[in-house]
C-alpha cells in the first residue's frame, strides 16, 4: 500500500460522531481528538462523495439528505466492523466475571452441573450462581444468562440453541404387559393404567392408520394418561414402571439402560413425539459474550460424550 493512500474509512466515525453529538466540537471530545481533526476528516469525506454532508452555521450543524442517507449505512458499517474487531478478539477471551444460569432440578443435579463445575474449574476468573429451579425464569427481566431447557421450547424472542437430542419413550415393565397386555395403538393406551409426573398430558406423533387416516387432529396427539399413581419426580416415575404399576413415557436419559437391559420394553415407537431435545436459550443480542458462547459449546460437548446419549 503506497505512503499517504486514503481509506475508505477514513472520515466515517468522525462523520457518525458529528451527526449524533449535533456539532464538532462534542465529537471530538467522543473521539479524543482535536475539532480541526475532525473538521478536515469530514472536508476529505465529502470531497472523495462530492456531496455535502452538513449544514453549518455559527450555532449549528444539521444533516442534509445526503447525511441523512449516508448516517443510517455507516452506522450498519460501524456496527458490523466493531463486532467482526471484537468476536476475533473473543477467541482468544478468557471467559471472566458473572454468569447467572438455570436449568430444571432433576436434570440440572444430574447431567447440567457436573459440567459447569468442570467448567469453572478451567476458568479461574469466572463466578457461576446457578439456580435449579423447575420454574421458567423471564432471563432478560431476572438477569439470567442461560438457562438449559428441555422439551419443546415456546413461541418466543430468546435464542435457542440444541445441545443434545431428547427421545422420548413409552414403556413398560414385562411384568405389567404380561398382565394387561401390550398397546397396539395409540386408542389402546385409554385401557392401561398410566404412570403420571408433571405434564398433564402425553404428546404423540399421531402417523397415519393402514387405511391412510390420521389416529389425532393433525400431526400430533395428545393424551390424557389416566391411573393411580401420580409424581412430580421422573425418578419416581421410573422405579414405579420398574415394580410393574403402569405405562410411563419419560426421557431418554432415564429409561435407555433399562431398555438395553429388558428391564422396560419400548412400545409405540414409531408414534415417538417429534422435535424435542435440550436447548441452551439466552436472550437475543449482537455479541454472544465469552463466557456464554464457551459454556454452551462446553456443554454441547460434555453432553455428547454421556452414555444416555451414545
Amino acid at each position: 500500500m503506497g505512503a499517504g493512500r486514503v481509506s475508505r474509512w477514513d472520515g466515517i466515525d468522525e462523520f457518525v460522531a458529528v451527526a449524533e453529538c449535533g456539532g464538532f466540537s462534542r465529537a471530538a471530545e467522543r473521539l479524543r481528538i482535536s475539532s480541526s481533526q475532525v473538521s478536515r476528516q469530514v472536508a476529505r469525506l465529502e470531497d472523495r462523495l462530492q456531496a455535502r454532508l452538513f449544514y453549518r452555521t455559527t450555532r449549528s450543524v444539521t444533516l442534509t439528505e445526503a447525511g441523512r442517507s449516508l448516517l443510517t449505512q455507516c452506522r450498519r458499517l460501524i456496527e458490523e466492523r466493531d463486532e467482526a474487531l471484537l468476536a476475533v478478539s473473543d477467541l482468544q477471551a478468557e471467559p471472566k466475571g458473572l454468569l447467572r444460569l438455570t436449568c430444571a432440578v432433576a436434570y440440572g443435579e444430574r447431567f447440567v452441573v457436573p459440567l459447569v463445575n468442570d467448567f469453572l474449574e478451567r476458568h479461574p476468573q469466572l463466578r457461576v450462581e446457578i439456580e435449579l429451579t423447575n420454574r421458567r425464569l423471564d432471563l432478560v427481566h431476572e438477569g439470567v444468562d442461560l438457562a438449559v431447557r428441555l422439551g419443546r421450547l415456546m413461541d418466543s424472542s430468546l435464542v435457542a440453541t440444541r445441545i443434545a437430542p431428547r427421545v422420548m419413550h413409552l414403556c413398560a415393565a414385562p411384568s405389567y404387559l404380561e398382565r394387561r397386555g401390550t398397546p397396539r395403538r395409540l386408542a389402546d393406551l385409554a385401557e392401561h393404567d398410566c404412570l403420571t409426573g408433571t405434564a398433564d398430558g402425553w404428546t404423540f406423533d399421531a402417523g397415519s392408520l393402514e387405511d391412510g387416516t390420521s389416529e389425532g387432529n393433525g400431526p400430533e396427539w395428545l393424551f390424557r394418561p389416566q391411573g393411580r399413581w401420580r409424581c412430580n419426580s421422573g425418578t419416581a416415575v421410573l422405579d414405579a414402571a420398574l415394580r410393574g404399576f403402569g405405562l410411563c413415557q419419560l426421557p431418554d436419559y432415564y429409561v435407555v439402560e433399562h431398555l438395553t437391559a429388558g428391564r422396560l420394553v419400548a412400545l409405540l415407537e414409531s408414534h415417538r413425539p417429534p422435535n424435542t431435545a435440550v436447548w441452551a436459550v439466552y436472550p437475543p443480542q449482537r455479541h454472544l459474550s465469552p463466557k456464554v458462547r464457551l459454556l454452551i459449546q462446553h456443554l454441547k460437548e460434555g453432553l455428547a460424550r454421556r452414555p444416555e446419549y451414545r
